[in-house]
């Protein structure tokens, strides 16, 4: 009877308030002004790395379109969080509705999940071209990548979906210790039993993240593995290069998601949530065009390519009115 009138009592909330960096008045113009910057560059960025995938011919090939879906991801679920931080940090209200709480926590779950089966098919992508060249081009040929990228995004999608109809109901606080709707915070909201969410989360999350981590990894060591053992060149060095800079990302992307969302939640503050999350909502979309591709000498040849169009074409169209 108790817990029937208990549960009675309990008034179902309709918006949540993110408390984000609320405790730093004194730096919100501050934090403003960092964030429109990450997300300006994130976006030129990537964008870039779009237009001159599709334009050029020299880059429609599997590595440039796996990059083109990386940076599309990118521009996409940094899209999801930082234009309501900003609009948060410059008005002062952060209130956001359940239902536009978990429209966010779906989307950009499943763009984060997304982004962890393209860093595998991308390095599997890599694993051929260095290890079995001879095999590559038929192995990766255009339908297989078609069907690993599609594979990547609706897999994550449907891995998320099966996560948010289990959302359980919230009736208690609706602080939301966090700068966005994210899995952790909202679990500690819930009024209702959360043992059997967090085991279908933690088999799921781990689904998404630590399969393809593992994929990732092994690929890379095969690749690093297959340099080292060939004899010491300019080609080799550069090649060690790149895959070592690829490391570090996928290192901090994945080492950061499987803190946050593999290990269980009591094993870290909220606080250190928000600098975990700090790495992989703003500075890994940002670092990833510079990383990936604008350090390639083939994706610098496109973009000189592209300029030198524009500005021939705009001679020409100047030329034509005098």
């Amino acid at each position: 009877m108790n817990i029937i009138s208990k549960w009675r009592n309990q008034t179902t909330i309709i918006e949540f308030i993110l408390l984000g960096f609320g405790d730093l008045p004194a730096l919100q113009i501050l934090l403003f002004q960092l964030l429109l910057v990450i997300y300006i560059v994130t976006l030129a960025g990537n964008i870039l790395i779009i237009v001159l995938v599709v334009v050029d011919q020299h880059l429609h090939t599997p590595m440039y379109f796996f990059l083109g879906n990386l940076s599309c991801l990118e521009t996409c679920y940094t899209s999801t969080i930082l234009p309501r931080m900003l609009a948060s940090l410059l008005t002062g209200d952060r209130t956001i509705s359940v239902s536009g709480c978990l429209v966010q926590l779906y989307f950009f779950g499943s763009l984060v999940g997304t982004e962890c089966y393209l860093l595998a098919a991308m390095s599997y992508d890599r694993y051929l071209a260095i290890c079995k060249p001879l095999h590559y081009s038929t192995h990766m040929n255009d339908r297989f990548c078609l069907h690993l990228a599609a594979g990547s995004w609706l897999s994550a999608f449907l891995v998320v979906t099966i996560i948010i109809f289990l959302i359980l109901t919230f009736c208690g606080p609706n602080e939301i210790d966090h700068f966005f709707c994210d899995f952790t915070p909202l679990l500690r909201l819930a009024c209702s039993d959360t043992y059997l969410f967090e085991k279908v989360s933690f088999f799921l999350s781990s689904t998404l993240t630590l399969v393809p981590f593992l994929l990732t990894v092994v690929s890379y060591i095969y690749i690093l593995s297959a340099i080292l053992n060939r004899p010491s060149t300019a080609r080799s060095q550069k090649a060690i290069s790149t895959c070592s800079s690829h490391l570090i990302v996928v290192t901090t992307f994945y080492g950061t998601l499987i803190a946050m969302y593999v290990v269980p939640a009591a094993d870290h503050s909220l606080d250190l949530n928000k600098v975990f999350s700090i790495f992989y909502t703003m500075m890994t979309p940002m670092a990833n065009p510079l990383i990936y591709s604008l350090r390639n000498r083939e994706v610098r040849k496109a973009l000189k390519r592209l300029v030198g169009r524009k500005f021939a074409s705009c001679w020409k169209e100047k030329s034509g009115k005098m």
